[in-house]
């Protein structure tokens, strides 16, 4: 049964990923920290947000990746708004990853929680979001938003072990960018962050007090990665035909709706 959640997770996370830029933190850390927390092994049940996020973070590769792909067949992706911002994220994710390996896991699901809670508040509350801005162009970033976003996104979203669409979805819609394009460039964006965080977790988690088991390379569960991944195929295949079909304000009000979801499972755990 817990492979079936998980297969079942993996699938959400290819929708997501296609549709809204959620490389798969969003869904994989809450339920696998939810299934890992009851765990009869005290060292897995100790170290169940850690391994969450280590483990988010490498489904992301493969989600982020996927779904790149996808969108850039569909000519979604603009490259300035790429590089060098995916360059700073880059950075930034290794810093987070090693903050990450230095706070408990329940300092992190805190964090995880406000980190929703205020995007979710941002998206509302400033305006942008909600409607496409009324620009016939869309703006480029500038170099502040391009170095200090990209440090910032990098890092929070390691930390968290999500892949930082909440951040850069939010920013480029600002930029006058419909939610497809803004959605779409969310996965290449995640790339970085998705590569920087695992190396970094595999990295230091020798450090760690804890003996996994054989089924670990550092706190990255191989079972469930593999699960979550062939889940994931299948819900890329099934999200592909809606690409540019949502309507952009139904799209918006969608996103901001699972970010509740997901923040309340959070809660509730």
């Amino acid at each position: 049964m817990f492979y079936l959640w998980l297969a079942l997770c993996g699938c959400m996370t290819g929708i997501s990923a296609v549709l809204f830029g959620f490389g798969g933190g969003f869904v994989v850390v809450p339920l696998l920290y939810r299934m890992l927390l009851g765990s009869h092994d005290p060292a897995i049940s100790q170290s169940a947000m850690h391994v969450a996020v280590a483990t988010s973070t490498c489904v992301m590769i493969v989600n982020a990746l996927l779904a790149s792909a996808k969108h850039r067949r569909a000519g979604n992706l603009i490259r300035h708004y790429l590089w060098p911002l995916g360059g700073y994220i880059g950075l930034g994710a290794v810093l987070g990853a090693t903050g990450a390996m230095l706070a408990s896991g329940e300092s992190i699901r805190y964090a995880f929680i406000a980190y929703l809670a205020l995007t979710i508040a941002d998206c509302l509350l400033r305006r942008g979001f909600l409607q496409q801005a009324e620009r016939r162009s869309a703006r480029r970033l500038g170099r502040g938003e391009t170095l200090g976003g990209g440090l910032g996104i990098g890092a929070i979203a390691t930390f968290l072990g999500v892949g930082g669409s909440v951040m850069t979805v939010p920013l480029l819609r600002r930029c006058g960018l419909s939610m497809t394009q803004a959605t779409s460039m969310a996965n290449p964006l995640s790339v970085p962050v998705a590569l920087a965080g695992t190396l970094t977790y595999l990295a230091l988690a020798r450090f760690s007090h804890f003996d996994l088991g054989p089924w670990y390379i550092g706190y990255v569960d191989l079972l469930a990665f593999v699960v979550l991944t062939l889940g994931s195929l299948l819900g890329v295949r099934l999200a592909s035909p809606w690409i540019g079909r949502i309507p952009d304000g139904l799209h918006a009000r969608v996103y901001i709706g699972l970010l509740v979801l997901v923040m309340l499972s959070m809660l509730a755990g």
